[in-house]
């Protein structure tokens, strides 16, 4: 999926949306921005203007168009019994794509998404080349045998042992095997889906 000019996006919905943006470069760029911009002042948001940003701002951090967030946004609100703010984190958590993320093997979701689409992760011994394929607890997710020796995973080990790996999740590095052992939770973001859940039920 594109998701447009990064330095753009960043400048609308933060510097924390990309990695891209954690760069020299960005800061310098946005520096000169401000410097001729200066005395420029930006229009206070509306309650709707806050929620559509953080609308798309977890929507492009998740790396899902535009239909399929709807989606998945519906299906937690139709949800009963249990919050629909937790059941969106679960929906998203629980991607293939994310997970591969949270496990540290790539740096970011976009480069997870890759990894999956190119075929180059298992999950229960079965190639998924499917990046929204749905993970959960009992599914186990590997390296594809093949892809070991892919520079995409050149010091893999170090890369897992030094990541923080969710609590839902459980390593076994002798077996370079992930296990998905129950339900994410503990929000591990400083993505504001309530406000997303907000916009949604207008």
């Amino acid at each position: 999926m594109k998701v447009g000019p990064k330095y753009k996006i960043c400048r609308r919905l933060g510097s924390d949306m990309f990695e891209k943006c954690q760069s020299p470069k960005y800061v310098i760029s946005e520096a000169k921005k401000t410097k001729v911009q200066k005395g420029k002042r930006p229009k206070p948001l509306t309650d709707y203007g806050k929620q559509m940003k953080n609308k798309q701002k977890v929507r492009l951090s998740y790396y899902i168009s535009e239909k399929q967030f709807s989606n998945y946004v519906k299906s937690a609100m139709s949800k009963k019994g249990v919050s629909s703010t937790q059941k969106l984190y679960e929906d998203l958590e629980s991607r293939l794509d994310n997970v591969v993320y949270r496990l540290g093997l790539a740096t970011s979701r976009a480069l997870a998404r890759q990894m999956v689409s190119h075929g180059h992760i298992d999950v229960n011994g079965k190639r998924i080349t499917i990046p929204s394929f749905r993970t959960v607890i009992g599914n186990k997710v590997s390296i594809r045998e093949r892809s070991k020796n892919s520079a995409l995973f050149k010091d893999v080990t170090e890369k897992i042992t030094t990541s923080s790996i969710p609590s839902w999740i459980k390593f076994d590095l002798k077996s370079m095997e992930a296990t998905i052992t129950n339900k994410p939770a503990g929000a591990q973001t400083n993505l504001d889906l309530n406000s997303v859940i907000e916009f949604y039920s207008r």
